[in-house]
């Protein structure tokens, strides 16, 4: 009896030295390798920690993988704000998408256009009353220096009516049907340029969306990537003139690696926006952030989603 005891004590005893130090998830106890048996070794859960989710200035962002649409950041990515010039997406998205256009087809600059930037202190392509500039011309003073002369050139040109009024009122219209056909729920537009009257707004997620969308225009790609562009136009005696060059305001096209556009904004109600994009290896992020503090924190902010984006592909 004594020895049945014995013997059973030890067996258990060379069970717990055999299973020493390896535990399943489970609890429960397994036999060990042969050469887990040797002294000091111990089994290890192994936990994967994704990088923490940035912090941005801006009051709303969203970022994507511009291959199918996945989320990959968001803060307050459906919240309406006023969007400053990154309204000119879409106005020159309403233009490239017009049937039979022609890019050099020539637009008379009209005293209008420079007056109206003049009463709204607005960002200029410095256009010449008078001048003859082809369609192609404008969208880069659209999205370069981000001309709010340049978008009423455009709206004037591209909207239907027999006034300029009625031709501006058009234009915007088809920019609203433009973002119904995309599915952006929570944009509205009621100027060309992003000078509002109190129902221009959109949101991260669907700035991203219609950046997106415009991005499949070659064109359009074209553009938004060019840092510096020059135009040579006619002016109203026939003869010729090269304007001063226009300068892209997105400063991550020289200071992102990989940075393919796409357009800045502020104002006083908007702040700084940016809507951006950038390629890397194959593969693209795009986003936007809206309302942050400054010119330099929105590029800030961006690059920090353009990486945080990058790190989750």
């Amino acid at each position: 009896m004594i020895n049945s005891i014995l013997g059973s004590r030890s067996r258990r005893a060379a069970a717990v030295t055999l299973t020493g130090g390896v535990v399943l998830a489970t609890g429960v106890l397994a036999s060990a390798p042969a050469q887990a048996a040797e002294p000091g070794w111990k089994a290890h859960r192994v936990r994967v920690v994704s990088a923490p989710a940035p912090s941005i200035a801006a009051k709303g962002g969203f970022v994507m993988n511009d291959a199918n649409g996945a989320s990959l950041y968001t803060k307050a990515a459906d919240t309406k704000r006023s969007t400053g010039s990154t309204t000119k997406i879409m106005t020159a998205k309403v233009v490239l998408a017009q049937p039979n256009l022609n890019l050099d087809a020539k637009v008379t600059v009209q005293m209008a256009y420079s007056d109206y930037i003049v009463s709204k202190n607005a960002s200029s392509a410095r256009l010449i009353v008078g001048d003859k500039v082809t369609v192609r011309q404008l969208l880069y003073g659209l999205m370069l220096p981000s001309g709010c002369d340049a978008a009423y050139a455009l709206a004037d040109k591209f909207g239907s009516g027999s006034t300029r009024a009625a031709r501006v009122k058009s234009f915007i219209g088809k920019m609203n049907s433009t973002a119904k056909s995309l599915g952006l729920k929570n944009t509205h537009f009621d100027s060309f340029d992003g000078i509002g009257n109190g129902k221009n707004y959109s949101t991260p997620r669907d700035l991203t969306k219609l950046a997106s969308n415009a991005m499949k225009s070659s064109t359009f790609r074209t553009i938004v990537k060019t840092k510096k562009y020059t135009a040579k136009t006619v002016t109203k005696t026939g003869g010729t003139r090269t304007m001063a060059a226009w300068t892209n305001t997105n400063t991550l096209l020289s200071s992102y690696s990989g940075a393919i556009g796409v357009k800045t904004g502020s104002g006083p109600e908007a702040k700084y926006c940016l809507v951006f994009a950038a390629t890397r290896k194959g593969k693209t992020v795009i986003g936007t952030v809206l309302a942050s503090t400054s010119s330099n924190q929105r590029a800030t902010d961006a690059t920090k989603l353009m990486n945080y984006g990058f790190g989750k592909l």
